[in-house]
C-alpha cells in the first residue's frame, strides 16, 4: 500500500510539486509522521494536512523540515514563496465564490430576486362588520409585515446601485465586531474583539483556518504574523525557538505576548482583533537579546 494519499485533484500545480517535494525529503529521512512532529515542533495533525494538500505549510515548519533532514532550505523556502502565492490566489477566488453564494441565498431567501422594489398585492379588506378569523388576522399581519420589509430592501438596492443592472459589486467582509458566533463554522468559538486575549488553538482558529501573513528570521528564530479571516484575529509565532525567547502581537493597539520555555522549539501568542492581516505585527526578542519584527 502506498504511503501517501493521493494529492486532491483541485489542487494548484505549483503546491501540489512543493507538496510532493515535502514527501520526498520526509521519504529520504526515513522519518513518521510522529516523528517529524517531535523533532519540528509541529502537530502530528499538522503535518498530516500540509503532507496531503490540505493546508500550505507555514515557511517554518519548512525550515524545520529542512533542518531536520539535513537540507539546504535556499531552495526550498523558494519552493515555497511560489506555492503560498498560488496559495493565496485561489483563497481569493473562494472568499469571492463565497460571498457571491451568500449574497444569492440571502436574495431568494428575502424573495428579492430582480434587484428592486417587490410589490406585494394588499390583501382584501374585510367590510368594517365583519372581523376575519384570528388564523387569517396572522396571515394579514405577515404579508403587511413582509411588504414592508420588502419594500425597505429595494429602496436599499436602489440606493447602493445594485439594480444598474451594471452586476454585483464584490462583496466586502463582514466587520468582525458584528458577525455573530453562531454563524461561525463549526468549532470556532469567537470572532473578532471576542478573540483578543485567548489561544487561538482553544478557541478553533488554526488548523485550516489560519495563513501567515507576514515572517521575518531573527538569528535561528523564525518569526510569523498569523491570520485567522474566519475569526478575524491575529497571533504572533515563532519557531527554532531557545527557552526565553519572547515573542510580540500588536494590532490597534493591542499588544500580546508569549514566552517560549525549555522544551518548546516553538510558541505563540493569545490573539488580537484585526479587520485584515496587514494590521498585525509581531516582533521577537530572543533570549540573546537580539531582537526583530515582522515587516
Amino acid at each position: 500500500m502506498a504511503r501517501w494519499k493521493a494529492l486532491p485533484e483541485e489542487l494548484d500545480p505549483e503546491i501540489g510539486e512543493f507538496t510532493r517535494q515535502l514527501r520526498g525529503l520526509v521519504d529520504q529521512g526515513g522519518l513518521s509522521v510522529a516523528a517529524l512532529a517531535d523533532r519540528t515542533g509541529y502537530s502530528r495533525t499538522s503535518w498530516e494536512r500540509y503532507l496531503n494538500g490540505r493546508l500550505l505549510a507555514p515557511k517554518g515548519a519548512v525550515v524545520a523540515l529542512a533542518e531536520v533532514t539535513g537540507t539546504s532550505p535556499v531552495h526550498l523556502t523558494t519552493m515555497w514563496e511560489l506555492a503560498e502565492r498560488a496559495w493565496s490566489r485561489a483563497e481569493s477566488r473562494h472568499d469571492r465564490t463565497m460571498e457571491q453564494i451568500r449574497i444569492t441565498q440571502a436574495r431568494a431567501e428575502l424573495g428579492d430576486f430582480g434587484g428592486g422594489t417587490t410589490t406585494v398585492d394588499a390583501p382584501p379588506v374585510a367590510p368594517p362588520s365583519a372581523e376575519p378569523p384570528a388564523g387569517k388576522r396572522r396571515v394579514l399581519l405577515f404579508l403587511a409585515g413582509a411588504a414592508a420589509v420588502l419594500a425597505v430592501l429595494g429602496t436599499v438596492f436602489l440606493l447602493t446601485g445594485r439594480g444598474d443592472g451594471e452586476g454585483i459589486p464584490e462583496a466586502k467582509s463582514p466587520s468582525p465586531s458584528v458577525t455573530r458566533v453562531a454563524d461561525l463554522p463549526p468549532g470556532v468559538k469567537c470572532v473578532g474583539v471576542g478573540c483578543t486575549g485567548k489561544d487561538a488553538e482553544a478557541m478553533g482558529c488554526s488548523g485550516d483556518l489560519v495563513t501567515t501573513a507576514r515572517t521575518a528570521t531573527v538569528g535561528a528564530a523564525t518569526l510569523e504574523v498569523r491570520y485567522s479571516r474566519t475569526c478575524g484575529a491575529a497571533w504572533g509565532r515563532i519557531t527554532g525557538a531557545a527557552p526565553g525567547d519572547r515573542v510580540r502581537v500588536t494590532a490597534d493597539g493591542e499588544s500580546r505576548r508569549g514566552v517560549a520555555v525549555a522544551g518548546e522549539t516553538y510558541t505563540y501568542t493569545p490573539m488580537v482583533a484585526v479587520g485584515r492581516a496587514g494590521e498585525a505585527e509581531a516582533c521577537v526578542t530572543l533570549a540573546s537579546g537580539r531582537t526583530g519584527c515582522t515587516k
